[in-house]
């Protein structure tokens, strides 16, 4: 075979470690979209969101990032780093720029840098974050309210499962542990209970990592259907900048139970909402998984004092759901909440009350007569503890942890990590990374039954100091779906925040070539 068929190989090697898509086959082959025997190789370049941590001077953030070691090594050494966006993130809108006085403000301070159409020329701000080896995770630490959104790729061996998160506790006004993972960019997002109403305040936070502007659309949903907006269309978002658009200055209807859908014209984005309410506090609400018709919901805690959930049907067709909870003896059916009918195009909320009963659990939702069912979107909205100790947190619907997935902010006390099999049993590796400041990884392994929810405190590293990361890779059986709650009480409040786990696709499936290519030497 000469240099001709070898660059082809190399370059279909190359397009999928990037892109995580590729394709081999020689001219004339119908054979090509069967399947083949693939091989999986460590993606080569990644990319991460943080939205504007907060609103609050009392604020204050830990970020941290965190690659594992794995066991098949990315290209070259490679870079990771976190770096703040380059524009102001604004309180509000007007008309569909997603835009208030602040934004305003700030744009007419920053027109020398602004070439006409939403594209930033700014010399490049410095990392808050920047990652140096894989298996040891980094942190820093912001205050106040002035923190902003980050953007950042990571490269060569440092690429592939690159993970980060922001921490924010909040001791006072909308108080709260918000925690979220940082994303990557998308096009298309779901979020399951939000709300207009007037003791919820509501942000979804949009960050472009690109050097040109992004144009988003926000739709809302009620239980009557659509919500009546003009301003949700045509939301720009500057390059490499984070936008905050309020949900309620969106329609004049106020709505308990919303469900919010984020699609972007041009452009890439990372979408998560910044939740708070009048008296359970504040916290993050990620996106759901993408429609399905059979979906977990991981991680309720034990404790909690009501559970809320909320699902959409965005299709033409109605959903009929079987609701189950898996509790650790196994599947459950909540008494006179056994289904949920959800309309197309329609949210629906339940109220499942203390439906854990002291026991950890996580929620099932599949189709009442089987098969393949209508698809949804859902998340449930979670509350510890009573009175004016009620803390609220947010769990969406998630994918499995698949080959590998980590949680980057976990600190000596306070980590639970909730492993749910709902179908087939299966078996788990934990592996807890060296400490930031020091330690070593410890690995523990985790067997769960299928139809049950297994919550364990996680390994912690020997030695540690500082925080780690705990990371989650399938070792065989069924999938597992996961989530790590981390609590921090304080003052008789369960402040709390969960974080769902799925896979973090640091490798991608590469066709083995297993035809003769020299067809195409000259």
């Amino acid at each position: 075979m000469k240099s001709s068929s070898l660059s082809l190989i190399a370059g279909t090697v190359a397009l999928a470690a990037v892109t995580g898509f590729a394709a081999l086959a020689a001219p004339g082959d119908t054979s090509a979209a069967e399947p083949k025997a693939a091989t999986r190789l460590p993606v080569e370049r990644s990319s991460l969101l943080c939205p504007a941590p907060g609103r609050s001077d009392l604020a204050e953030t830990t970020y941290t990032a965190y690659t594992p070691a794995a066991d098949v090594g990315g290209g070259g050494a490679g870079t990771a780093e976190l770096t703040p966006s380059t524009a102001a993130t604004a309180d509000g809108t007007t008309g569909g720029t997603g835009k208030g006085d602040a934004g305003k403000e700030e744009d007419k301070k920053k027109d020398d840098k602004d070439d006409g159409k939403g594209d930033r020329k700014t010399d490049s701000p410095k990392p808050v974050l920047s990652l140096k080896e894989p298996g040891k995770p980094v942190t820093a630490e912001v205050s106040g309210a002035d923190a902003p959104a980050l953007v950042g790729t990571a490269t060569g061996r440092l690429a592939p499962g690159w993970a980060a998160q922001q921490t924010t506790v909040v001791e006072a006004g909308a108080r709260g542990l918000l925690g979220v993972s940082c994303t990557s960019p998308g096009a298309d997002f779901w979020f399951p209970a939000v709300s207009t109403a007037k003791s919820r305040e509501d942000y979804v936070h949009l960050t472009n990592p690109d050097d040109t502007a992004a144009v988003a659309d926000i739709e809302l949903y009620g239980p009557d259907g659509s919500l009546k907006s003009d301003v949700g269309e045509g939301i720009t978002v500057p390059a490499r900048s984070g936008v905050r658009v309020l949900i309620s200055t969106l329609t004049s209807e106020a709505v308990e139970d919303v469900t919010a859908h984020v699609t972007t014209r041009t452009g890439r984005v990372g979408a998560a909402v910044r939740t708070a309410d009048d008296t359970t506090g504040s916290d993050w609400l990620a996106a759901s998984v993408s429609p399905n018709g059979t979906l977990v919901l991981p991680g309720i805690p034990a404790d909690a004092t009501s559970v809320r959930l909320v699902a959409f049907a965005p299709g033409d067709d109605d959903a009929d759901l079987k609701v189950q909870l898996l509790s650790p003896g196994g599947p459950i059916s909540p008494v006179g909440n056994e289904s949920l009918h959800v309309k197309s195009r329609m949210t629906a909320g339940v109220d499942l009350k203390d439906v854990t009963r002291g026991e950890p659990g996580s929620l099932l939702l599949s189709p009442t007569k089987g098969g393949e069912g209508t698809p949804v979107v859902a998340a449930l909205r979670v509350v510890r503890g009573k009175g004016a100790g009620r803390e609220a947190g947010y769990i969406p619907a998630a994918g499995p942890v698949g080959a590998q997935t980590t949680a980057a902010d976990n600190r000596a006390k306070g980590s639970t990590l909730s492993l749910t099999a709902p179908g087939a049993t299966g078996t788990v590796k934990v592996i807890a990374s060296a400490g930031s400041k020091g330690g070593e990884q410890v690995v523990k392994t985790y067997t769960v039954k299928g139809g049950t929810t297994l919550a364990v405190t996680p390994p912690v590293p020997s030695g540690l100091k500082g925080g780690y990361a705990l990371t989650v890779r399938t070792e065989s059986g069924g999938p597992v779906h996961a989530a790590r709650t981390l609590s921090l009480p304080q003052d008789g409040v369960q402040m709390f925040t969960v974080q769902t786990l799925s896979d973090d696709r640091g490798t991608v499936a590469v066709p083995d070539a297993v035809q003769d290519l020299s067809v195409l030497d000259d």
